[in-house]
């Protein structure tokens, strides 16, 4: 029952509670990502949802467009401003997304959507992650985020997946705002990257 219908309406009470409770901070990142990306503080992205189901997912935008001579981007570490770093810092870049939860494309307590280029290199075991909602945050995140390897980040979320519960994500709601707290596991420095994934055939 609470998979199929309470956790949903839990999602789209929190969340606008969460963008009124933040609207006055949310308002001066904006203002200060307009001017540091020249009228463009958000970043929005396709990502898939529920069921492989594309979205679009959006975020506070933390690096600018500039680029080379060649008409490239510049690498991440010159492109990030400083508002950004701050932004990214606090994981305040990730509260747009209380958009998403509103709109029902995602869930305060899910697995993260990765990119969309991934989906034909999942495996039956890692497509299950695709069984609910995405979140904001998930047991991966508060399991060691960036720092763990593509294996273990699908096993956290179908463990996840198997066992959705209340308890389970007031759980994970509590250790993400202590990981955000401590800074445990956030990687503001852009030249620190997850790999991207390339598949496997287990």
């Amino acid at each position: 029952m609470y998979r199929s219908f309470f956790k949903r309406i839990i999602d789209f009470v929190a969340a606008i509670f969460g963008l009124l409770l933040l609207s006055p901070l949310l308002i001066v990142v904006t203002i200060g990502l307009l001017f540091a990306n020249r009228g463009k503080p958000f970043f929005i992205q396709l990502r898939p949802g529920k069921d492989g189901k594309i979205f679009k997912i959006i975020k506070f935008k933390t690096m600018n467009e500039k680029k080379d001579v060649l008409g490239n981007l510049l690498p991440d570490a010159q492109r990030l401003t400083k508002i950004g770093a701050f932004v990214r810092k606090t994981s305040l870049d990730e509260i747009p997304q209380l958009l998403n939860v509103i709109k029902g494309d995602m869930s305060l307590i899910g697995p993260r959507p990765l990119m969309t280029q991934y989906l034909p290199l999942y495996n039956d075991f890692q497509k299950r992650r695709h069984e609910v909602r995405p979140g904001i945050t998930g047991w991966a995140q508060v399991n060691g985020r960036n720092g763990i390897s593509w294996d273990e980040q699908f096993g956290f979320d179908v463990f996840y997946v198997d066992r959705i519960s209340l308890s389970m994500d007031f759980k994970i709601f509590l250790m993400t705002l202590s990981s955000i707290i401590k800074k445990k596991g956030i990687y503001s420095d852009p030249n620190i990257r997850t790999f991207y994934f390339e598949g496997n055939d287990k």
